[in-house]
């Protein structure tokens, strides 16, 4: 006879997301997994069984950003560099703490929580092969792509992280700011 799933992937996806968002606002030293569980509406002993420990969880939530982050650049290959950077900001967007997460440095001191080299290898995937490709077509200038990706990704993440945390004039039109951001990338790198 086979065992009843006590604890189902909504569950898992729930504790991944507010785990997240606690992380964010409290830093991953202050945030225990009693927090989580009470946060998720759950036990402890849930967040035990799906994750392990603290750093188990810590991980697979870095983990689920990256290939969150992942299949957006995918879905939005076909759009070249243009389409994979109105990508990128729409996920920060609907991503805030995730991306703070993945990219602000809050896990760094936590040296037993990284993600998987798999899952945060592939996330820069889709912006080397948009280099590459428009390398080939005679649209970017000739370089290695992969430093090519690493100094367009600077660039929008700079801007992102900016917007997100509020640092530009009250007012800022930050769609447009962005939009023009990427205009002047794409002619800074053209052939």
């Amino acid at each position: 006879m086979a065992r009843p799933v006590m604890h189902d992937d909504s569950l898992k996806q729930q504790l991944l997301e507010v785990t997240a968002g606690l992380v964010d606002r409290e830093g991953p030293a202050r945030v225990t997994l009693r927090d989580v569980a009470a946060a998720a509406g759950t036990s402890t002993t849930a967040v035990y069984a799906l994750f392990g420990g603290k750093s188990q969880l810590l991980t697979a939530v870095m983990d689920y950003g990256f290939r969150s982050f992942r299949e957006s650049q995918e879905q939005a290959a076909h759009g070249g560099l243009q389409g994979l950077g109105i990508a990128y900001r729409t996920w920060a967007l609907e991503h805030p703490a995730l991306y703070r997460l993945m990219f602000g440095g809050a896990m760094a001191a936590y040296a037993d929580c990284k993600p998987s080299p798999e899952a945060a290898a592939g996330a820069m995937g889709p912006l080397i092969g948009a280099v590459s490709a428009a390398q080939a077509a005679g649209a970017l200038r000739p370089a290695p792509a992969e430093l090519v990706a690493v100094a367009i990704w600077a660039q929008v993440h700079g801007l992102m992280s900016l917007e997100l945390d509020q640092m530009g004039p009250p007012d800022a039109p930050w769609e447009d700011v962005y939009r023009l951001a990427l205009d002047a990338i794409g002619r800074g790198w053209a052939a």
